[in-house]
């Protein structure tokens, strides 16, 4: 059999409650939902982040992000480096193996010469460097209530390190062009690909056409955004898996979508001037948002179809994570993971064959919190629900088999498991350290 193709859509910001399979229904993502239907989908996937940056370069390169070189947002001025040239990502290890690589979106892993993604095996690439743009304009605004130099407004549209200008165009529907020409070519060249489509829906600013916006006119108005929005990419995905279906790809093509962390609450999101906090996005039954290690803020809407390999109609319940995207899609295509340095794991025999999670357990950093999942059991260190606030609790337990919105601390009543597993996150949080210490800081 030929090599399989990769496709992995990233949206941003999205949470675990808003995609209809994942059981949102104030508004339908068919599309996603049918990617879902051929194959499966993930109750227990998380991001290796929960933000923007770091959540990148682990599905990138299959490493913690403190592994990988990149712990934190990275700013978006046209000086920023991001991650290291040094650490391999899917796209370099798929290049090896003869895959034509493309993306197009957000990338927001440096700016600089050396963190593009031509610099990180991407044959061809359309989007964005930083962390956010208008839609429309194609200009990162982010800074500029912040003051100061550096803060002015930048224009950030690409084409293969070719600055163009696109005014008034949708991005979304941009992004969407690109990658169905993408398509096409690759079908007329015969080559496998890998194809990386990181949406920036729904991130602010919360911008849609009126087309997308009129499907939800009883909705009220942050949540009719939000839906908009996705309902944007929505169609988008649909538009990619017609053109694979068009071209004959479809069984030999291995999907997967998930989206960078969980929703905003940012003031920003508003676009009025209120300064309440954003509740446009939902995290279904889950505590926490972004920048949480809550399960809100690292628990994601996640699918993956591979019809040649995958059963269709699956719901997996085994514990994954983005890391396990690089390992999985290397293995698929013949290559070797253990080549590679990982944390990822090769999650294949869970989709395809009712196997395991691979992993024993998985780590979270960021800033001074902490967490750690194993098996049923979820521990959180200095837990965050709101961005600046002190800690929720110092110690967090909760059993997510019997509590997936961690509603209750079993801290006290547990003090066995806390004092291992506490140990264990906190020797991890250390080898993480050191190395940040000695090969990362100052690249």
């Amino acid at each position: 059999m030929s090599k399989p193709n990769f496709i992995i859509f990233l949206t941003d910001d999205q949470g675990y409650g808003d995609l209809s399979c994942m059981g949102a229904t104030d508004f339908s993502t068919p599309n996603l939902d049918r990617v879902a239907a051929s194959g499966c989908r993930f109750t227990d996937w998380y991001s290796n982040s929960p933000v923007c940056s770091p959540s990148r370069a682990s599905l990138m390169t299959g490493r913690y992000p403190g592994n990988a070189g990149v712990r934190s947002i990275l700013a978006g001025h046209r000086m920023t480096t991001g991650l290291p040239k040094k650490v391999p990502t899917l796209a370099t290890a798929l290049k090896e193996l003869g895959y034509a690589t493309g993306m197009f979106g957000k990338w927001h892993l440096g700016l600089a010469d050396g963190s593009r993604p031509s610099d990180h095996g991407f044959d061809e690439w359309f989007g964005f460097l930083a962390g956010c743009i208008d839609y429309y304009s194609h200009i990162f605004y982010w800074g500029m209530n912040h003051g100061g130099p550096g803060n002015d407004p930048t224009h950030d549209l690409w084409d293969n390190n070719r600055e163009i200008f696109e005014n008034g165009r949708y991005f979304t529907e941009l992004i969407t062009e690109r990658a169905v020409a993408f398509i096409r070519r690759m079908a007329q060249r015969g080559e496998p690909f890998f194809l990386y489509v990181p949406y920036n829906a729904p991130h602010y600013p919360m911008h849609a056409p009126r087309k997308y916006l009129d499907r939800f006119p009883n909705l009220p108005p942050d949540r009719r955004i939000m839906a908009a929005m996705i309902s944007a990419v929505d169609d988008s995905v649909g538009a990619i898996m017609a053109e694979v279906a068009k071209r004959g790809m479809t069984d030999n093509t291995l999907v997967f979508f998930q989206s960078d962390n969980g929703p905003s609450r940012e003031t920003r999101n508003w676009l009025d001037g209120r300064q309440d906090p954003y509740y446009g996005g939902t995290a279904g039954k889950l505590k926490g948002h972004k920048f949480s290690l809550y399960e809100g803020g690292i628990r994601m809407p996640a699918l993956m179809s591979w019809p040649d390999k995958i059963p269709p109609g699956q719901v997996i319940k085994e514990a994954g994570a983005a890391m396990d995207i690089f390992p999985t899609c290397l293995k698929a295509a013949g290559g070797n993971p253990s080549e590679y340095e990982l944390d990822g794991r090769d999650v294949l025999p869970m989709v395809s064959s009712g196997a395991p999670s691979p992993h024993g357990e998985i780590f979270w950093e960021m800033g001074n919190q902490n967490a750690m999942r194993r098996g049923k059991w979820k521990l959180v260190l200095n837990g965050q629900l709101v961005e600046g606030a002190p800690p929720e609790d110092a110690v967090f337990l909760s059993d997510l088999e019997a509590d997936m919105g961690e509603r209750r601390n079993l801290a006290d009543e547990h003090k066995d498991v806390v004092e291992e597993m506490v140990a264990d996150t906190e020797r991890w949080r250390a080898g993480i350290e050191k190395r940040w210490r000695e090969e990362w800081q100052g690249k």
